[in-house]
This record gives structure tokens, sequence and C-alpha cells, in this order.
């Protein structure tokens, strides 16, 4: 995680926490399902690209449930700023496409991932923030903590079968456009859907075993929200 994000998310945070003495903030929590990059869209050298050269698996494999939650702070009748954080995990059984083991069984592996995103976020509600039905559109940055790992079977370079896992992680720094709508249910309470694309990637290296050089961490996620005001 570079020096500079942590700066830009700390004053951020400080300088909602300043404005919210003046305006109405809430909590959202959201629930939803997330859905990868396909692969005619992902970084060139990607390694879950790279790996569908040699394994049996499906990018679709990954997609799978999110959780989140989001503070925001009203700033006027239009707009809100906000910080949430969100949790992602998958772990996508695999095995060789070309190759068995000696006797006859397929050589199995499990590719793992989970992203945990920090996001800071600005959104324009063009009917305002009290209207019977409030859609919203917005933007904002996300620190992507990330975790990869590829453990099982593997066959090195003289078709020997060998056990091991190979882990690589990192903190980068991406983007996030989404757009939404929430549909007051009492005075204080909302519910609402979403849509959130994310843009990221981060280094594992072929250096550390993994067949290229990055990961491609983008991705759909489609929530069911929860808003509660205070």
């Amino acid at each position: 995680m570079s020096r500079n994000a942590i700066v830009v998310a700390a004053v951020f945070v400080g300088w909602m926490g300043s404005q919210s003495v003046y305006a109405q903030q809430s909590i959202v929590v959201n629930a939803g399902y997330f859905s990868p990059r396909g692969v005619d869209s992902r970084i060139v050298d990607d390694v879950l690209l790279e790996n569908l050269n040699q394994f049996a698996f499906d990018l679709k494999d990954f997609s799978n449930g999110t959780v989140g939650a989001e503070w925001l702070v009203g700033l006027g009748n239009y707009f809100e700023a906000g910080v949430g954080v969100g949790f992602y995990r998958r772990t996508v059984p695999s095995v060789y496409l070309d190759f068995v083991d000696s006797d006859g069984f397929e050589i199995e592996q499990d590719f793992r991932l989970r992203v945990v995103p920090l996001t800071a976020t600005v959104r324009v509600l063009p009917f305002g923030r009290f209207a019977a039905v409030e859609p919203y559109l917005g933007v904002g940055v996300g620190v992507f903590n990330w975790r990869y790992t590829e453990v099982g079977d593997f066959i090195d370079f003289d078709n020997v079968v060998f056990f091991d896992e190979f882990v690589a992680d990192g903190t980068d720094v991406g983007g996030v456009v989404f757009g939404g709508i929430r549909i007051p249910v009492g005075d204080s309470v909302s519910v609402g859907g979403e849509l959130r694309y994310q843009y990221a990637n981060g280094h594992v290296g072929i250096d550390q075993g993994f067949l290229n050089e990055r990961i491609d961490l983008s991705g759909l996620s489609t929530s069911f929200t929860l808003q509660v005001k205070f």
C-alpha cells in the first residue's frame, strides 16, 4: 500500500468527520455477488488468464458472494460522501488439462482469491436525498487488500508431480464506479440495490512460481443494500 494512498484516505476520513457535525449521517450494509472480468477484457499478463492454458477451470467459478458496509455523510441535498469496506473470498478447484498422474488420477490444485476493498466515494442524487425514490450515481477510489494462493499438486520441468503452495498478497489502489436506487420504508430506513464496478490489479510475479506477473482484481458487484440514517 502506498504512503500517498494512506494519507489520502486519512485526510478524507478526517474531513468527513468534520462535516458530520452539520450533515445527516447513515450506515449502509450490503450483501451481494461479485463477478470477475471475463476472458476478453482481463489485463494481458493476468495469471488466471495464463492458467487457463494449462488448467481446467472457468473464470466464472471465481464469482461469489460479498458483504460490506459504508458510512455516508450528506453534503447538501444532492450529494453524499462515504467510506466503506467490503469482503470477498473464493476457492476454485482445478486439474491439469493435458496431464494425469502415473496412477491415472487427476493432478489437482486449488486457486484461492481474497479481496478486501476500502473505498472513499462521492455520489450524486439527482432527485435529492429525501425523495420518495432516490437513484444515485457515484465514483471513488479504492485501496484493495488481496491475497492469491495456488496450492496442490504441480508438474515440474522433468514431468515430476510435486506438492507446493504459492502465495502472493498486496494492497493496491484502483477505482470504483457505481449506481443504484434507494427506497425509504420509514423515517430512518431505506432499502435498495446497487451495481458497482471496481478496477484494480496486483503483482504476483513469475519469480514467485506463478505463470504470469499480475492478477486482475476487476469485476462487477450486484448488491442489496439496507441504509439506516441517524
